[in-house]
């Protein structure tokens, strides 16, 4: 992901405080991040003690493959990994060249990550150790040997060792555009003289960034509900297959349909190291519409309907919501205007998730105390309701929709509730 340097005026030092403030809740949030990842291992390979030299033209070629590896039950584990495999018979072992290393132990490891400036390097590690991890979890690994000519192998190989040096190991990170599957793609893509770009960036499953996430992320509700809150409007795209190979499966599956020029498959032989023992990837994560809508409507008509011996437990609902709506509001707002997490920018969800709710707190403690709120709790009772039914604009003039249909159903309805209940009157102080 290119990058900018952004300089912050007076307020930067704020802006910064407000970040660390935010900085949990993004942790929990942005769970984008730990897409197609490997966790960190205990102690870092150094990528100078792992890297072979580059194959000699005096040897015979190496042989190049793609390990693909299976879900896991971590979160960050749930999209799969993958690395490109060298067998050179001038090497005791083959060599896997990962892209998916991270170390939490740098220096402004954790403010990178808030600010969207992550690094991640490639290491060359000896297959064995890299498989061993997986073992240990169950999770499968199948190995794809590609046909490749004996001089598009010995430069790949050469490339990686070359890429894997300390000095060249290290990329900007991106969740969708620059993760380990894409790594393996591009340079398998550079190889072949963009064979395969040319064979994937055509077709179309009609998936989107969003889809494929939510489908990936649904064994686990909250991180569903994570990733679809924080997601913005550039994820709901209809990808190329040639995009949706940011995720090790889907390149595993065009790696099989790739023809080289001569008629051939780009896959010679495919083979399982290891076997899934764990789930297997969900085959869809798709949501309906009608129970949000159902459950939003019920709340608003319980709600609307409710007593006023009712008002002091609704204040005290109504109050959690809307410092709920708020905060979540605010991490949006603040990613979206000091982050590089360009995923999550320009989110209609700022619309419903509001953070001018925080400012509705003062007057949910004054009906909790039997007290008239001021009317300017109305107010913004009144545009909060506003802001939230314009989330449906897009939609409906479909100007790079966001598919937040099914949090418009949901939330709309409780907004306008509430904004009914209390800002039509003054509720009645008690004496």
């Amino acid at each position: 992901m290119p990058s900018s340097e952004r300089r912050h005026g007076d307020g930067g030092t704020i802006a910064r405080r407000l970040l660390r403030i935010a900085a949990l809740l993004i942790l929990l949030a942005l769970v984008v991040p730990t897409l197609a990842t490997t966790p960190p291992p205990t102690s870092t390979p150094t990528a100078s003690s792992a890297v072979p030299d580059a194959p000699s033209t005096a040897t015979p070629p190496p042989r190049i493959g793609v390990l693909t590896m299976g879900p896991g039950d971590v979160f960050w584990e749930r999209f799969g990994h993958d690395s490109i495999v060298v067998s050179d018979p001038a090497l005791s072992e083959p060599v896997s060249y990962n892209f998916g290393f991270f170390d939490m132990r740098e220096d402004g490891f954790a403010l990178r990550f808030i600010e969207g400036r992550m690094e991640y390097m490639l290491v060359a590690l000896p297959l064995s150790e890299d498989l061993d991890y997986y073992r240990q979890v169950g999770r499968g690994v199948r190995l794809q040997w590609l046909n490749l000519t004996p001089d598009q192998a010995r430069a790949l190989a050469a490339a990686l060792a070359e890429n894997a040096r300390p000095e060249n190991a290290r990329y900007r990170y991106d969740y969708f555009t620059s993760n380990c599957a894409t790594k393996v793609r591009d340079a398998l893509d550079r190889t072949l003289g963009g064979l395969l770009q040319r064979q994937t960036e055509s077709r179309s499953s009609g998936d989107s960034y969003r889809s494929e996430s939510l489908r990936l992320a649904s064994p686990a509700p909250w991180l569903w509900v994570g990733f679809d809150l924080v997601l913005g409007p550039s994820n709901d795209r209809a990808l190329t297959r040639w995009q949706q190979d940011f995720l090790p499966r889907r390149l595993a599956d065009d790696l099989r349909q790739v023809r080289l020029a001569d008629g051939r498959p780009l896959v010679g032989e495919e083979v399982e190291l290891l076997p899934q023992r764990l789930a297997a990837e969900p085959e869809d994560g798709s949501v309906a519409l009608w129970p949000w809508l159902l459950a939003g409507v019920a709340l608003a008509l319980a709600i609307g309907n409710a007593g006023a011996r009712f008002d002091r437990p609704l204040a005290a609902l109504a109050g959690g919501f809307w410092l709920l709506c708020g905060v979540l509001g605010l991490v949006l707002a603040l990613a979206w205007g000091f982050t590089e997490h360009r995923a999550i920018w320009a989110n209609r969800n700022l619309l419903l998730l509001d953070p001018l709710c925080l400012l509705l707190l003062p007057g949910a403690l004054a009906l909790l105390r039997r007290r008239t709120p001021t009317p300017t709790f109305r107010s913004l009772l009144v545009a909060v309701c506003v802001l939230a039914a314009l989330a449906c604009l897009p939609l409906w003039l479909q100007v790079h929709p966001q598919r937040n249909g099914h949090w418009i159903a949901l939330l709309l309805p409780l907004h306008a509730a509430l904004a009914w209940r209390w800002a039509r009157r003054a509720p009645a102080a008690s004496t």
